[in-house]
């Protein structure tokens, strides 16, 4: 009896463990409300190969208009002058590209070039010296400028190309997964007007896509400086700083916002400085062509003066402002939202922000009020000597670079055919891309490394379905 009694107090027992086990032990995760809108009235839920090239929906007419128009200058070639095109002539005399869709095909992301000598790419290198101009930039190298140009109109000699040479490293996880990282070191070669400065600092950067930048300038300013913890007062080894960088409309220092550090105020600037720095094409903010010492630009056939009107200029500006951000995929899915946690355990969230709202004073009313998920703060961050370029942008360090934003991460591969990331595209996906990190994120990329095989792959469907 007293046996019988023990079997049926264990068999209830364990049968009380299992179903509390059972309910209280796992509960069904929840994503939250309105999660799938990432660029909040601006979202566009589409998962094609074009999911990066719709305006947002919430456009006015004439907005509308002008987007249509922006799209046809982003994504035409332009031709040297003189030629019947006359709104598009004017490339180079030195260009990297003949169109902004050259490196940012699609609206989508750039890489480094597949083998030696392919250009329009998508990847440019900045160069500079030691010491700043008075408005806060770096001094650019004195026959070469600030950036490379490896395209050069008919009759003019090519300023020069460069290769990439790969070092691998090798990184263990916890789990014992084996990843290969690449370290790039870039050489320069066919150099056409002389040795480059002896003090040259080379700053690689790739071509992001286009998706919602016209809600990160939304965004206000006192967002973005509540963000900053310059000093770590609470501790958390984060000190993200604001970059203040150079308006050149104003001629005064603004909050940087774009660009891998943070030295664009605005996407107008931004623009316009790729036009300039990228195909060669004039505009009323950066007037100069980019010839070395010795070549005459003045003897050479331009586009006009300016080659892009304040019209046109302002045209393809807000067709960079309104690309609608692609809604979110599988948000719903235990596996997507156990991944959200991990990401949040993991203290990811520290420098990519999940939910911010944007101000209400932005010139295109559809980006006012807007709770969007860009998952970034737009800040500066020491990520470690493993990505240093040792190059300062304006207030950003060598060591320091901007909080990439997450959003649209997932469909890279859908738009452009790879997963390259980082400034340079040395990653080959978002795991390499997480063990490239240093500074400031070590202690999340160490946490990274410890979590189990499967915590790992819920953590990466969750950043796919950004």
């Amino acid at each position: 009896m007293k046996n019988s009694l023990k079997i049926l107090l264990l068999v209830v027992c364990f049968q009380f463990y299992s179903c509390s086990d059972s309910d209280d032990k796992y509960v069904d995760l929840v994503a939250e409300e309105g999660e799938q809108y990432s660029g909040g009235e601006t979202t566009f839920f589409n998962t094609t190969e074009e999911a990066f090239g719709f305006s947002a929906p919430n456009l006015t007419f004439d907005e509308q208009s002008d987007f249509g128009i922006g799209n046809s200058f982003f994504r035409q070639s332009w031709v040297t002058a003189p030629s019947s095109t006359t709104a598009r002539d004017g490339l180079g005399p030195f260009f990297n590209a003949v169109s902004c869709s050259s490196c940012h095909f699609k609206d989508g992301r750039g890489r480094a070039p597949l083998f030696d000598g392919e250009t329009a790419h998508g990847l440019l290198l900045r160069l500079s010296i030691a010491g700043v101009n008075t408005n806060g930039s770096s001094f650019a190298d004195p026959i070469y400028g600030g950036q490379m140009q490896d395209n050069a109109i008919l009759g003019q000699t090519l300023k020069g190309r460069f290769n990439i040479v790969y070092q691998d490293i090798i990184e263990t996880l916890a789990d014992g997964t084996v990843v290969t990282l690449r370290k790039p070191t870039y050489v320069f070669n066919s150099l056409g007007y002389g040795p480059l400065a002896n003090d040259l600092k080379v700053s690689p950067r790739v071509a992001n896509q286009m998706i919602g930048l016209g809600l990160l300038e939304a965004i206000d300013e006192s967002t973005l400086l509540a963000f900053a913890d310059v000093t770590d007062v609470n501790n958390d080894g984060i000190s993200g700083k604001v970059n203040y960088v150079y308006d050149v409309a104003t001629n005064s220092k603004k909050i940087g916002r774009f660009g891998w550090k943070a030295n664009q105020p605005n996407v107008r600037q931004q623009v316009a400085a790729a036009f300039s720095g990228d195909i060669g094409i004039t505009s009323s903010l950066f007037p100069n062509e980019n010839c070395p010492p010795g070549v005459d630009c003045n003897a050479i056939a331009n586009g006009g003066s300016p080659e892009i009107t304040d019209a046109n200029l302002d045209k393809v500006a807000l067709y960079s402002s309104t690309l609608a951000v692609p809604g979110r995929r599988n948000y719903t899915e235990q596996n997507v939202l156990e991944g959200k946690k991990v990401f949040e355990t993991i203290n990811c969230t520290s420098c990519h922000i999940p939910k911010i709202k944007t101000g209400n004073t932005h010139v295109i009313t559809a980006l006012r009020n807007q709770t969007i998920r860009p998952y970034t703060d737009l800040l500066l961050h020491d990520m470690g000597i493993g990505l240093a370029d040792n190059a300062p942008d304006f207030e950003a360090s060598g060591l320091e670079w901007r909080t990439q934003p997450l959003w649209g991460i997932g469909l890279i591969f859908t738009v452009n055919g790879h997963t390259n990331l980082l400034h340079d595209g040395r990653a080959r996906n978002v795991t390499e891309a997480i063990l490239w990190h240093g500074g400031e994120a070590e202690k999340a990329k160490n946490s990274f490394k410890q979590l189990t095989t499967k915590q790992r792959t819920q953590l990466l469907e969750f950043i796919d379905s950004l």
